[in-house]
């Protein structure tokens, strides 16, 4: 709120649904197939656009930035080498350090034990502080700030860039109990009732539109009230220490931006606060869990809600990995239908983004609605930089990056949007956005794990953006030619940006 309130709010920023290919993204200005990243590393296959391997003409803005006299820094989770090039055998290459910062502390997958992580300073595996109340985005953004305060006593006249990416609220949800306490009681109304309360929040902070529907349930989510006593007892529990893990998140972040300020350097370097790098996830299944490494191998029915509640003292503690249920992923992707992994709906792809940079434009407190994608962070970089995009790194000639500044609009609420195509790809779930108008094609629902066979038609969807914030009203009857127009063009795009979508 603070960085908002003296910044600008972006109510349709999209990020892939995935959390490796969002990175990729972010940090190249590609679209996340171009970067041959085009799902998280461990699941990579053999196709072209889905490979693993980051490209050598594709570098992220860190090097650019790096090699015109800025200091780099990367901290948390990085989650953007294969699986197969971690280890002490290497290769480095595709390792922050040599992905264009200076220094990386952090962890190299795709989430950690926050109370227990495996951290690396650079490429080598350090252990965790000894400290009884040690927590990961505690200590990551303590060397966050030493970096940042150390670099400024021995270079002050060099800039800095910090990517600081957080392992929440990625499960496992582990945050300190006196954070989960606070919230004990607060979602006792249920999932249905948090999000019509988010929801008519989000209009009275003219988030969204006064003439917003609240897209429909997914028929999978069980009804609140139908639920027994223990089963609402577990779920409450699941979405306090959510809550308590996003609050202990962002108090750090905060602590981040006070050490800039120390620094006399807040009001003037950019400060974009991305809020996930997808939409809220719905990976815990229908029920959540205790330990999500169960999920993760393909093992849905072996906990019940007895099981879970047995460890109700331990949940979001040391001795628990746990997850939510989907329909709280649900209820906090609001307005939307969908979640993470859906790539074609905006609950999985919409996230909040602040821009803050009171030297750089001087709209404060504002709302801008212009479509963006996180592939437009980069370029916006570069622009704020006043560096070229690099034909040319180490000798590699660059492909084009494909998102495009947003500072345009920043002085300017009713700039005309000039981010007009993007399409849209994971797991099958694909959707093309142009002009104020989007396909779409839903195939798997994340909680499921394999394509629904009540979606297997694939029946393209089409709404009018423009008109319908929350994709609710799908009018491709009516419009069969736009239907056409915009299949083309996902074609042409998939074409060009390696995109194999997965069908039989």
């Amino acid at each position: 709120d603070r960085l908002a309130d003296n910044g600008l709010r972006f109510n349709r920023f999209h990020t892939t649904a995935l959390c490796s290919p969002t990175r990729a993204s972010l940090l190249s200005g590609r679209n996340h197939h171009n970067v041959n990243v085009g799902s998280v590393m461990e699941i990579a296959t053999g196709f072209p656009g889905n490979q693993g391997i980051r490209p050598d003409n594709a570098k992220y803005i860190a090097e650019t930035l790096r090699q015109n006299g800025y200091s780099t820094a990367a901290f948390g989770k990085w989650h953007e080498t294969a699986t197969w090039e971690v280890s002490v055998s290497g290769p480095y290459f595709r390792w922050p350090t040599n992905s264009g910062f200076d220094k990386f502390y952090g962890f190299i997958g795709g989430e950690t034990n926050q109370w227990d992580p495996v951290i690396f300073d650079g490429v080598t595996k350090v252990p965790k502080k000894e400290d009884p109340d040690y927590h990961f985005t505690t200590d990551m953004t303590d060397e966050a700030i030493k970096w940042v305060k150390h670099q400024q006593a021995m270079t002050p006249d060099k800039p800095f860039m910090i990517y600081y990416a957080t392992g929440a609220t990625h499960a496992p949800h582990h945050a300190p109990k006196e954070w989960i306490d606070k919230y004990k009681g607060q979602f006792d109304a249920g999932w249905l009732a948090l999000r019509e309360e988010t929801f008519e929040r989000q209009k009275a902070m003219g988030i969204i539109p006064e003439n917003a529907q609240l897209a429909p349930m997914p028929d999978d989510i069980k009804e609140w009230e139908s639920l027994s006593e223990d089963e609402k007892r577990l779920f409450t529990l699941q979405m306090e220490t959510f809550a308590a893990f996003a609050e202990h998140t962002d108090n750090e972040v905060g602590r981040l931006v006070d050490a800039i300020d120390e620094v006399g350097e807040l009001e003037n370097t950019l400060f974009v606060y991305i809020m996930g790098d997808n939409g809220s996830s719905a990976e815990g299944g229908l029920e959540g869990t205790f330990n999500e490494l169960v999920h993760l191998n393909g093992i849905f029915d072996e906990e019940t809600v007895e099981s879970m509640l047995a460890h109700a003292d331990d949940w979001g503690g040391p001795n628990s990995f746990p997850h939510m249920s989907a329909a709280w992923a649900v209820a906090t992707d609001a307005p939307f239908k969908w979640t993470k992994q859906m790539a074609a709906d905006f609950g999985g792809t919409r996230n909040g983004m602040v821009m803050h940079w009171p030297n750089g434009f001087s709209s404060k407190g504002e709302i801008r609605s212009q479509f963006h994608h996180v592939n437009d962070v980069a370029p916006t970089i570069l622009e704020a930089t006043k560096l070229p995009a690099p034909k040319s790194i180490n000798g590699v000639e660059q492909i084009p990056m494909d998102g495009v500044s947003m500072l345009y609009c920043a002085d300017d609420a009713d700039a005309a949007d000039q981010h007009t195509t993007q399409y849209f790809e994971m797991f099958g779930n694909r959707a093309i956005y142009h002009d104020g108008w989007m396909a779409r094609i839903v195939h798997m629902v994340p909680w499921v794990g394999k394509p629904d066979k009540t979606l297997q038609e694939e029946e393209c969807e089409l709404y009018n953006v423009n008109e319908d914030f929350s994709l609710v009203n799908n009018v491709a009857g009516d419009h069969p030619e736009k239907v056409k127009e915009l299949a083309d063009l996902f074609e042409k795009e998939a074409i060009r940006n390696h995109v194999y979508p997965i069908d039989d």
